[in-house]
């Protein structure tokens, strides 16, 4: 067991330092008796807040030899679909779509779920408000949907939650209003400019891997080495994390990839495999993801028990099923899934790309923008 320590601060700026426990478990990542994530508990007073926390470290298997490495590239086949739909697959999606209808044709129930409550926006980067590129290092958002963000951010307490490193994603996004998590919640910071909202922390930082860094160099420098010989493969450190990307890699050499990882990540226990949109995600064994960074984003804004909040979480990746999983649970607030095929998800809407969710922030704002005019 070890402790790791939380630093937020109150409405003043007074830091607080607040322990979590950490606690080793034998579940494998395959697993299907891995514990349900619980909900934080949230308490304490003067503008400071406690999170007495779970955060179980879980055993990725990486051994299997080629049975284990043929499972991964099938699953990376089924995680990376084609960009043109078939006949079929256009069917298929109609039908999808019925159960995860357009969150633009659904917007006037969305606002109607709204009523009341104050919305929190989190947002994807890679694939929902950038386009999916080849060279990760230029995965840009146009100055459109920056404009987007930026006015939705007025109204509406925004994060970005990525698998990037927060300070890569940050260079990219440019807006100091925001919060930011990056490395999949692993490395969380509040807005660096003064928010309006006066139940939010402002100079939230977490960090619950942070002891796992020397060991995610080390990979890195490893795996770097070793994809060396594969054409296309890039590593990526995201300071909490590791990606591998293969969208420039020949699809015969996915074994070989997968191999490399799989042989590397056997000397690393205390490291679990993921995966995403072409690209293997390699993580400390906490029990940390995506979800529980939207819990602790929304306990930071004072949210954490509120039957007034609708949380909105907008993301195209697998990893982003586990924040549309605990907004299902909670049965509070939805997700939105941003893709143009049929993919089994716990979004109940979708968007087909970027350009949409770029018209969704618009319409937000000018509904609430007409909202405060009616009110006033």
């Amino acid at each position: 067991m070890t402790n790791q320590n939380v630093v937020v601060s109150d409405a003043k700026g007074v830091a607080v330092t607040v322990a979590v426990t950490v606690t080793v478990a034998n579940q494998s990542m395959f697993s299907s008796s891995v514990p349900k994530p619980r909900t934080a508990e949230a308490g304490g007073g003067g503008g400071c807040f406690t999170i007495p926390r779970n955060i179980k470290l879980l055993k990725v298997e990486t051994e299997g030899g080629a049975a284990r490495v043929n499972a991964w590239v099938d699953s990376l086949r089924a995680s990376s679909p084609p960009r043109v739909k078939s006949a079929t697959e256009t069917v298929d999606y109609s039908s999808w779509n019925l159960h995860h209808p357009s969150a633009m044709s659904m917007f006037e129930e969305i606002t109607n779920y709204s009523k009341g409550k104050q919305i929190v926006l989190f947002l994807d980067y890679d694939g929902t408000l950038s386009p999916i590129v080849e060279d990760p290092d230029r995965a840009f958002m146009s100055r459109e949907m920056r404009n987007a963000v930026k006015a939705a951010a007025r109204y509406f307490p925004t994060a970005i939650v990525s698998g990037r490193c927060r300070d890569k994603v940050h260079s990219f996004v440019k807006l100091g209003e925001l919060y930011y998590a990056g490395s999949h919640g692993m490395d969380i910071k509040g807005p660096s400019k003064s928010s309006k909202y006066k139940n939010g922390n402002q100079a939230v930082l977490f960090q619950p891997a942070s002891e796992f860094v020397p060991m995610i160099d080390e990979v890195c420098k490893i795996l770097v080495e070793k994809t060396r010989s594969i054409s296309g493969a890039r590593v990526e450190n995201n300071k909490f994390c590791l990606s591998v990307h293969f969208r420039c890699v020949d699809e015969k050499s996915w074994a070989a990839l997968a191999e490399q990882v799989r042989l590397v990540l056997n000397e690393y226990p205390k490291l679990r495999l993921t995966q995403g949109r072409k690209v293997l995600e390699i993580r400390p064994t906490i029990k940390w993801d995506k979800g529980k960074a939207l819990e602790f984003l929304l306990e930071s804004l004072g949210y954490a028990n509120s039957n007034e909040v609708l949380p909105v979480y907008i993301g195209d990746d697998r990893t982003d099923e586990d924040a549309f999983k605990v907004l299902r649970d909670r049965g509070q607030g939805f997700g939105i899934l941003v893709s143009k095929v049929p993919k089994e998800t716990n979004a109940s809407y979708s968007l087909q790309e970027p350009a949409e969710v770029k018209d969704f922030l618009w319409r937000l704002v000018e509904w609430k923008r007409l909202s405060q005019q009616q009110r006033n």
